[in-house]
């Protein structure tokens, strides 16, 4: 069988339009991991805030704002795109916001920690619209019992783009650190890198990717917002018939918590804790992209022959024991063997959490319903964090503490996740 088969995708669905929905996770990917992951956060840290002990709990903080924001924004944006068709529309203005907001993070220097922590806000609040809502295409394009292999491809593909922008990055730093240029000056650069590879990138997505929804005639009839926040009332209503998803966005809660830790607090605990400079910082999340890649792509296909559940089960699993070797790796070679385990757990746990999310989302609900799981992984990435940065600031820098507790959050997630049912979920869904 191919490897990309077209029996996968629905009827009347390109390969094309599939690789311009691909291209959206290969664009965005460099924000996550040049902003929040590997450069600028370790940046705000010790050049704009200045290794304060409020350093990391403020970026935090600015982090969990967004995530806020989005929580309560998302589930009423995704119902409104569903019922006016307005996904790719949404998705555009979404995009041009958080490219915009992400080359002005150039403009933050030493000391600006407030201007630097409002456009983190900003970026952060666009880019999480924008990946609820490309998600919410995914069951469009592939058949159900594909769902898993079909995300799969779009993750993995992401993490390529992750590890371009990272790449060409990491190449003007090494060549900044050499002209003795200071970070306050080849920061704001790497900005800029990722802000422009965001916009020219996610072109293929609005060119080659079509809206399939129909608008829904009454809702065109009414106010946009009245209409979103009736169907999203109505669907909260109904919750009991969807309470398999219900489940699974619990079980969100908990694991996304743990996958925040690792991606907003991986290159912080790389550098202050096990001892890593910044640039082998970056070729650390260069590989950890390298593997999450291997493992979403590889574990999709594994997703759809053993079970959504079980899949995303065992990297669970696989998550808490990253944790606890991060925790207690004394040199960097044994943080490399946690960060590369968190790798291959990291693309297939998301990638295999936004195919189940897509089983038991019902076909005219499609945003509206991935806007909810918005709501799940975003209160998540306020409690996981916080969590750690609370910790760290009330054992006086205990980073070790704060990372094993992470590993509660996974192991919590797993637990909730035995409640599910995969079958009467998606009974439920088409009902």
């Amino acid at each position: 069988m191919a490897l990309f088969s077209q029996d996968a995708l629905n009827p009347g669905v390109r390969k094309r339009e599939v690789f311009g929905w691909a291209m959206y996770d290969f664009a965005n990917s460099g924000y996550t991991t040049v902003v929040i992951t590997a450069v600028f956060a370790a940046y705000f840290v010790s050049g704009i805030a200045q290794k304060a002990d409020w350093a990391t709990f403020a970026w935090t903080v600015a982090l969990s704002i967004s995530y806020a924001i989005v929580m309560f924004t998302m589930p009423s944006i995704g119902a409104y795109a569903d019922l006016r068709a307005a996904k790719k529309r949404l998705l555009l203005v979404f995009t041009i916001g958080c490219v915009i907001s992400t080359a002005a993070l150039a403009l933050a220097g030493p000391g600006s920690v407030a201007f630097a922590m409002l456009l983190i806000v900003v970026s952060n609040t666009f880019y999480s619209y924008g990946e609820s809502l490309t998600a919410a295409f995914l069951p469009e394009l592939a058949r159900t019992e594909a769902l898993g292999k079909v995300s799969g491809w779009g993750w993995s593909f992401g993490y390529f783009g992750g590890m371009l922008a990272l790449g060409l990055c990491l190449g003007y730093v090494i060549w900044a650190q050499g002209q003795k240029i200071p970070a306050h000056d080849f920061v704001p650069v790497t900005m800029l890198i990722t802000a422009v590879l965001y916009g020219l990138c996610s072109i293929a997505t609005f060119t080659l990717m079509g809206e399939r929804a129909q608008p829904n005639p009454d809702a065109l009839r009414e106010s946009g917002l009245k209409a979103s926040l009736q169907q999203l009332h109505g669907t909260f209503q109904q919750a009991r018939r969807y309470k398999d998803f219900m489940w699974l966005m619990a079980s969100a809660v908990f694991y996304q918590g743990g996958i925040a830790v690792a991606i907003t607090l991986a290159a912080i605990y790389a550098e202050t804790v096990i001892g890593f400079k910044p640039q082998e910082t970056m070729v650390l999340i260069f590989v950890l992209n390298l593997a999450a890649a291997g493992g979403a792509f590889a574990w999709g296909y594994v997703q759809d022959r053993v079970g959504h559940k079980l899949a995303l089960g065992v990297t669970l699993v696989g998550w808490i024991v990253t944790c606890v070797i991060a925790a207690m790796s004394q040199t960097k070679g044994q943080f490399w063997v946690a960060a590369t385990i968190a790798g291959l757990c990291m693309g297939s746990s998301q990638s295999a959490g936004r195919a189940l999310a897509g089983v038991f989302a019902p076909p005219k609900q499609l945003a509206e319903f991935y806007g909810l799981w918005s709501f799940a992984t975003r209160l998540a990435a306020i409690i996981g964090p916080l969590t750690y940065g609370a910790i760290t600031w009330a054992t006086g820098g205990n980073q070790r503490l704060a990372i094993m507790s992470t590993a509660g959050l996974f192991a919590v997630g797993l637990v909730v996740l035995g409640k599910v049912d995969v079958e009467r979920g998606r009974e439920a869904a088409l009902a």
